[in-house]
């Protein structure tokens, strides 16, 4: 589809090492026709209003150049507008555009999909206040083990999560949920709660393995408490889905989801949106997307 694209840009993807990828992608996106500009802000906030002024001049599509934490930005620029979301995957996880059928190690064929993709229409949702995500919302171990990733300097990469999972996993202690799941009300002990709209976080975690963008509704995975020896058995299983033939592992499907539980923080697609409660909702049809 070539026509004039803004190229929202996180330098910092990948510890800094997609810098050299982004030139041979802006080359590729120019040389398929299109008016490329680019978007690089000095800080989240001034990258969103800058995106949010890019959407609001018109331009053929925005292009999420980065990881997750970036296409959730610019979701928040074009979630209910007729302008497009293009992803080129160029950060750690890149789980959402795992979930669309992207290309996540090659972002030059990601720049093609972009040149040549026709919009497709799927679902986001809303989380707090008017916060939108694509991904999946984690509330309970996972997002603790977030919040202690984000308190450090070290390991860099995907290392510091893996330190920072063993390390909270030393005091964990199951977390009492209240669920309302279109007006139904659960009462759960739990290891976590996790609202997908899409499968999978965490680079290849599918927690949520049967999400789909499209279906209107939100999938909810209930991990129910277990002792810590079970849980660390259990856990890894999440990368192949499997987890959900424990007996301690609930699935729902829902519209409108409201979280509680003391203390934890959540997270939407790996960035922080605050503590509970809150409610995640879907918005059928809301966001369109080249793929």
């Amino acid at each position: 589809m070539p026509g004039e694209i803004a190229v929202l840009v996180n330098p910092a993807a990948r510890g800094g090492r997609s810098r050299g990828l982004l030139a041979p992608v802006l080359n590729r996106l120019g040389q398929g026709g299109a008016e490329v500009s680019v978007i690089v802000g000095e800080s989240a906030d001034d990258a969103l209003e800058r995106a949010c002024t890019a959407v609001s001049e018109g331009p053929d599509a925005l292009v999420a150049f980065g990881g997750d934490g970036l296409v959730h930005l610019a979701v928040q620029a074009v979630a209910g507008t007729d302008v497009p979301l293009g992803i080129i995957p160029a950060g750690t996880g890149n789980d959402i555009a795992d979930a669309l059928g992207l290309p996540k190690k090659d972002p030059l064929s990601a720049a093609d999909t972009v040149l040549r993709a026709a919009p497709r229409t799927i679902d986001a949702a809303k989380v707090g206040r008017d916060e939108w995500f694509a991904g999946v919302v984690c509330c309970g171990f996972d997002s603790r083990v977030n919040e202690r990733a984000n308190r450090m300097t070290w390991p860099p990469g995907m290392a510091k999560y893996l330190v920072a999972l063993a390390e909270e996993l030393r005091s964990f202690q199951p977390i009492p949920f209240r669920l309302d799941l279109d007006g139904e009300v659960i009462e759960h002990e739990a290891m976590l709660v996790a609202v997908g709209n899409t499968r999978s976080y965490g680079a290849g975690m599918r927690v949520c393995p049967d999400a789909v963008p499209d279906d209107g509704l939100l999938d909810v995975t209930i991990l129910g408490a277990m002792p810590r020896g079970e849980f660390l058995r259990t856990f890894p299983r999440v990368y192949r889905g499997t987890h959900v033939t424990h007996p301690a592992v609930t699935l729902r499907r829902a519209r409108r989801v409201t979280l509680e539980a003391p203390g934890v923080v959540a997270y939407a697609d790996g960035e922080r949106v605050g503590p509970t409660p809150l409610t995640c909702e879907i918005v059928p049809g809301s966001l369109r997307v080249l793929t």
